[in-house]
Parts: C-alpha cells; sequence; structure tokens
C-alpha cells in the first residue's frame, strides 16, 4: 500500500475515532457545554476549576485554534516552498485557495452573514443579548448580521422593558442562540488535518527517489506537528464543547469541505 493512502487513512481513522470517543464521554460523563443555550454562553464552563482545556482562554484556544487556518496556512507555504519543484504546483495552490474560501464562507462572510450563523437562524436560532446581570434579551436580527455593538447609551430601545442593567457604559455584540449551532471549530479542525495530511502525500511519496533538504525536513516535521496539535484541539472540543449532534455536523462539513478541496 502506498505512503499517500497509509498517512491519509491513519489521521482520517485517528481524527474521526477522537471526535467519536471524546464526544462519547462527553455525553456519558456530562463534561460538555451547550454553547447554544444563551443562558450558559457567558456563563465559565461548569468544569472550568478543575480542568484546564474547559476555558476559552486556555492558551491552545487563544494562540492556536482561533488562528487555525493561518497556522495550517503556514505549514502549507513551509511545504510548498521547500518542496522539489514538481511539488510547487498551481494545483496545490488552488487546493488551498479554495480551502481559504471555503474557511471564510463558512466562518465569516457568505453575502452578509457567514454560513454557520444561517444554520442557526434557519435552525430557529434568535439574536440575543446575554446581559452582564445573568438574563438574556432578543433583539431584531440584523443586529447579529452586522455584528453591531449595542447599549443603553446607544440603542436605549431596546432596553426598554424593565431589566435589571449594570451601571456605567458597557457594549456588548449579540449573538445568534438557540439554534442549531454547528461546532465551528471541528469543522475547520477537521478541514485543516485532513487538508494537511494530503499536503504531506507528495513529499512522503517522493522521498525514496529525491532526498529532502534539510528546509523541506523541518517543513514535513512542522506540518506533522501542525497535525498532532489539531488532533489534540480536536479533543479537547469533544470533551468541553457542544452538543453531540453540533460536533457531528461540525465533522461532516469538515470532511465535506476536504471533499470540495480534493476535487482540483
Amino acid at each position: 500500500m502506498s505512503p499517500k493512502v497509509d498517512v491519509q487513512q491513519a489521521i482520517f481513522a485517528i481524527l474521526t475515532l477522537i471526535i467519536f470517543l471524546g464526544t462519547v464521554y462527553s455525553v456519558k460523563n456530562h463534561t460538555y457545554l451547550d454553547t447554544s443555550d444563551p443562558s450558559l454562553t457567558n456563563l465559565p464552563h461548569h468544569l472550568h476549576e478543575t480542568h484546564y482545556f474547559a476555558t476559552k482562554a486556555n492558551l491552545l484556544n487563544v494562540l492556536f485554534i482561533k488562528r487555525a487556518w493561518a497556522w495550517t496556512s503556514s505549514a502549507f507555504f513551509f511545504l510548498w516552498i521547500t518542496g522539489p519543484r514538481q511539488q510547487r504546483s498551481i494545483r496545490s495552490l488552488s487546493k488551498w485557495a479554495l480551502g481559504t474560501a471555503v474557511w471564510l464562507v463558512f466562518t465569516s462572510w457568505f453575502f452578509g452573514p457567514a454560513l454557520l450563523e444561517r444554520f442557526i437562524a434557519v435552525s430557529g436560532g434568535e439574536c440575543t443579548i446575554s446581559l452582564p446581570s445573568g438574563a438574556t434579551l432578543s433583539v431584531p436580527s440584523e443586529f447579529c448580521s452586522t455584528r453591531s455593538s449595542v447599549s443603553p447609551h446607544t440603542h436605549p430601545s431596546l432596553f426598554a422593558s424593565p431589566l435589571l442593567l449594570p451601571e456605567g457604559h458597557w457594549t456588548i455584540v449579540p449573538r445568534m442562540r438557540r439554534g442549531h449551532d454547528v461546532s465551528g471549530h471541528i469543522f475547520l479542525l477537521t478541514m485543516s488535518t485532513l487538508f494537511l495530511a494530503d499536503q504531506l502525500t507528495p513529499s512522503l511519496r517522493s522521498r525514496s527517489n529525491s532526498p529532502w533538504t534539510p528546509a523541506h525536513k523541518y517543513a514535513v516535521m512542522y506540518t506533522f506537528g501542525t497535525i498532532a496539535i489539531w488532533l489534540f484541539a480536536t479533543y479537547t472540543t469533544s470533551l468541553y464543547f457542544h452538543t453531540p449532534l453540533e460536533k457531528l455536523t461540525g465533522y461532516l462539513l469538515g470532511v465535506a469541505g476536504y471533499a470540495l478541496i480534493r476535487m482540483i
């Protein structure tokens, strides 16, 4: 069996197993947080005092997961620039460009709100504000579409009802809640992991015929290291965040995004 099949199938199997086992564990031991519940999203994770990765402020999330496509892109370009001439193809660049487009469409912009935001809306989501007091308030959906900051000073009509508001000047950005909140982290980590495994294939296949340069050796190591981080990040996300269905749909969309990239 060729190295291509071995590496890609092994990484795909490990990724799938991590999500499955992590999700089963999260259900059995009640470790996950329902991020679509507006009464919970602004509260610390119920395990934050005993489980470091249950807090969104952990370094893995802040430094890596929130910048996942940037790290994935750095690994891709390190491989591409240091690889043999025959591997520096327009096809590889096109795959990366399409992956970037998929990432943007699902997480940032799709003729307005991103697709993941639209999924929440069409599944019964509401544009809500989680007030510092812990109360939640529904507001018109355009505030979520434009990601506009609101406050009692800038939008007094939104806060006309008798709510317990804190003193002083503060602002907050409304978010879509209560609908089906597809796990964007699982989506992006799945697509990134499979994309990098695909990009490693030419290097692993050609090693016996064309020895790696020192720079390309480091690029391969860097890429394997990035994949390892994404697998661990997938593990922590599966344990602590999103409902099982939200993780499943994130995984399926990530696989679909990668399948689209492979069509080039």
